[in-house]
């Protein structure tokens, strides 16, 4: 009688003859001979076939000697120690177990090799054979120093696994609690820590600014300017001369403000409306910055490297230098300042009919403030309408333009996330005092509407000149994601309309607009967001999809994003006449990679001001453990549920805390289920909670239920 690792190379050498064809088990079965009764053993070894990377099984269920495939790709760590691969081209990455990842990193690139399929409900599987480009050379983390003086580095990034064993020679007289940057001297293998030295101590993790520092140095943040930026910025005036007027639309007399919060101090975008009995009249007036930066000047090369200006929750990391984003590109109340403007003629169906884009001067009459504008437009407050007396027609006429225009955008399907954002008020030491949602008010969205057609004018005008231009798109989702939500939402009563593999973003609109004030809002926006495409910067217009428009850049910040102010040379370009063959030819060869450079920072800055705000909320609530909050349950899982305060911050009640019973997940209805009381926990259900505990370094915060209440 056959043992089971010789039937096992039975079944291999049939396989592997010449004449064998793929064959689904009930066929292997009969060819090998197999009695009904053993077949389950003949499925045991088929499967042990696969996981050892000998056999594949198609999709159709045949099973075939498997093909070596080797791919290239970018390897994504997790705290549990596996990983994926995300390979150009495919829609689904690669799962790679933890003795599967070799000495590969987060970040790092790598050659894999593909060891299974995907199966229903499971992801292609592969295993690293060689890293070919190690993306971290550098960490930052907490130092631990052990007795005889060597020590390790904790990564605050969690997806780096591994701790960096430091030698006691390369220390640098660090002690245990000090945030360090370590530079990686070797990275290690499977079986042993990467080692490394540090080359900076930040400071004790618990003296003031630390935190934010660390996460500046974890994202390689720039914070100083190189001295030749600052050399340049010597030959930057601090008036618009008589020869900088010269050949511009004088717009001086004309009725503009800017409106901005409280605190902004880069002013780049100013604003002009009337109307005419027949039309309105809107202009948008963005600082024109190229006649300041020259293109690869060192203000230029730095501006590139930077992509983007980071709002941190304690500072601004700037694109460009304060000389020019807060002096003379910053369009300061009645101050003569140099524009590009989009001045738009739009009728009342909020259709653009008419438009040009021009070199400008203008003025400012005002420095409004989303607070001001939204007391005149809603509130009618008496007190600032008097204030600001011969403005306040202007602001009506540009809240009735405003809602035509978004009415507009609502009715071809534009998808409105309105997710709150955080507000978090610091101390003078970067102590979090208050936590608050921010609030979009009518003055917000006046804005918001008002570049939003600037953009979409400027896109469509240079699309239809077949000029090199760099665009704002974002692409369809993914078929398989929209799919999911749908499966997820049917849950919920509500559907989606999908025709192929596309739902229209009305479509989502519409189940926005649904559950508007449910319980269930939030759970439902954050999955929907998490279902779109990300948007990116790219030489191809490919339309944004989130916006329902066929055009789409980014024109109204060049104080702030890099493509905004590569844009605006073009435009310059234009009107000058300059844009000739060797000039467009110039474009197409630098254009491609200034968009992956400006998507790629741009990612980069999001990343950075989201960690900067777990951080800021974890160390809010460690000040509160203890104390009881109401809040709203945001998600369910088989682990817990997560509860979201009206702070905006959330925390995970685990599964092992919560009292009285046994509790189990009731996957299509998302819900924790008590098996013996029947109590539930469901979505959007209000909950009073204690704050339990905050881990920092994970940065995550963990409640209990306050069963004074909950009983």
């Amino acid at each position: 009688m056959k043992t089971r690792e010789e039937r096992k190379k039975t079944i291999y050498a049939l396989m592997q003859d010449k004449t064998y064809v793929p064959m689904k088990i009930k066929e292997l079965a009969i060819i090998l001979q197999v009695a009904k009764e053993d077949r389950n053993e003949l499925e045991s070894i088929l499967n042990e076939l696969i996981d050892e990377g000998m056999i594949s099984l198609t999709k159709r269920g045949k099973y075939i000697i498997r093909k070596e495939e080797i791919y290239t790709g970018v390897f994504s760590s997790t705290a549990h120690n596996y990983g994926f691969v995300t390979v150009e081209g495919e829609l689904d990455d690669y799962y790679v177990s933890e003795k599967n990842c070799k000495d590969a990193m987060h970040g790092d690139t790598v050659s894999i090799e593909v060891i299974k399929q995907a199966s229903p409900g499971k992801r292609k599987e592969a295993k690293v054979i060689d890293v070919l480009v190690h993306s971290v050379n550098h960490v930052v983390g907490t130092f631990d120093k052990a007795d005889k003086g060597f020590g390790f580095v904790i990564p605050d990034n969690r997806k780096i696994s591994s701790d960096i064993y430091i030698p006691k020679e390369k220390t640098l007289d660090a002690v245990s609690g000090h945030k360090v940057v370590c530079e990686i001297t070797d990275y290690g293998s499977h079986d042993r820590s990467p080692e490394g030295k540090i080359t900076e101590v930040i400071g004790h993790i618990n003296d003031p600014g630390v935190d934010i520092l660390s996460i500046i140095k974890e994202y390689d943040l720039p914070t100083e300017f190189p001295e030749k930026v600052m050399n340049r910025l010597k030959n930057v005036p601090d008036e618009v001369s008589a020869a900088d007027r010269n050949m511009r639309r004088d717009l001086r007399d004309e009725v503009m403000v800017t409106i901005d919060g409280e605190d902004s101090k880069d002013l780049d975008d100013a604003v002009s409306c009337y109307f005419d009995g027949i039309n309105y009249h809107l202009g948008v007036h963005i600082a024109d910055v190229a006649n300041y930066v020259q293109e690869n000047s060192a203000i230029d090369r730095e501006a590139l490297k930077r992509g983007t200006s980071v709002y941190l929750v304690d500072r601004v990391i700037p694109m460009l230098p304060h000389k020019l984003s807060n002096g003379i590109c910053s369009l300061n109340e009645k101050q003569d300042r140099l524009a590009l403007s989009c001045l738009m003629t739009i009728d009342r169906k909020g259709n653009v009919i008419d438009h040009e884009i021009v070199e400008s001067v203008i003025c400012t009459n005002a420095r409004m403030t989303y607070t001001a504008v939204n007391a005149i437009i809603e509130d009618h407050n008496e007190e600032v309408m008097s204030k600001y007396e011969d403005l306040c027609d202007m602001f009506f006429t540009m809240k009735e333009l405003a809602d035509l225009l978004r009415n507009k955008r609502k009715l071809r399907g534009s998808i409105d996330f309105d997710l709150p954002e955080s507000k978090i008020v610091l101390d003078e030491n970067g102590v979090p005092l208050k936590i608050m949602p921010y609030e979009r008010n009518s003055a917000t969205k006046l804005i918001e509407d008002f570049m939003l057609i600037a953009n979409e004018t400027v896109a469509e005008h240079f699309f239809f000149m077949e000029m090199p231009f760099v665009y704002r798109v974002h692409e369809k989702p993914d078929a398989e994601k929209i799919q999911k939500l749908s499966n997820f939402i049917s849950g919920f009563g509500y559907g989606l309309k999908i025709k192929g593999e596309e739902v229209h973003p009305k479509e989502l609109q519409k189940l926005l607009s649904k559950i508007i004030d449910t319980p269930e809002e939030a759970l439902i926006s954050r999955l929907t967001l998490r279902s779109m495409q990300r948007a990116k910067y790219s030489t191809e217009c490919g339309g944004h999809y989130g916006l329902a428009c066929e055009y789409y850049c980014h024109f109204t910040s060049p104080i702030r994003r890099y493509p905004d102010l590569q844009i605006h040379r073009i435009i310059k370009d234009f009107i000058h006449g300059r844009m000739n063959e060797e000039k467009m030819d110039h474009y197409i060869a630098i254009l491609d990679e200034v968009a992956k450079q400006s998507s790629t920072r741009e990612r980069v800055a999001d990343d950075a001001e989201r960690e900067t705000d777990k951080v800021k909320k974890c160390q809010y609530m460690e000040a509160r453990i203890g104390e009881k909050f109401t809040g709203v349950i945001s998600g369910v899982t088989n682990w817990g549920i997560y509860v979201e305060l009206d702070n905006t911050c959330e925390g995970l009640v685990h599964i092992s805390k919560i009292p009285g019973d046994y509790y189990f997940y009731n996957e299509k209805e998302y819900k924790l289920i008590g098996e013996a009381t029947g109590k539930t926990f469901s979505l959007g259900h209000k909950i009073d909670i204690i704050v339990n505990g905050v881990d920092m370094v994970s940065r995550t915060i963990d409640f209990i239920i306050d069963e004074d209440i909950e009983g």
